[in-house]
């Protein structure tokens, strides 16, 4: 009985790890925008926090501790996003498991 009991564990372990790869496969995938003051300033980075992206409107150009603030602020929001979605995906993939990654 505990032989069974073992096997199925193993099998429930594979599955949670192959599970895991193919999540982090998706992660690799993601990107975010993060925007400020509506879509004044956006940022758009990929899951390993890269910058892809960015597009500024010319009304915020004149004010340069605006700008500073509202760049900051899309870069914040776009790191919030990533990481919110790659919580996720791996929470999903692990049932729920609090597993170091």
């Amino acid at each position: 009985m505990f032989k069974d009991g073992m096997a199925g564990m193993m099998k429930k372990a594979q599955q949670i790890q192959d599970n895991i790869k193919q999540v982090q496969a998706e992660i690799k995938n993601l990107s975010a925008t993060g925007k400020a003051a509506g879509s004044c300033v956006e940022i758009t980075l990929n899951s390993e926090h890269i910058v892809t992206d960015i597009k500024i409107l010319d009304e915020v150009m004149n004010d340069k501790e605006l700008l500073e603030d509202l760049i900051l602020s899309a870069m914040n929001d776009a790191v919030r996003q990533i990481s919110e979605a790659s919580s996720a995906k791996m929470k999903t993939a692990t049932g729920g498991m609090n597993l170091p990654f």
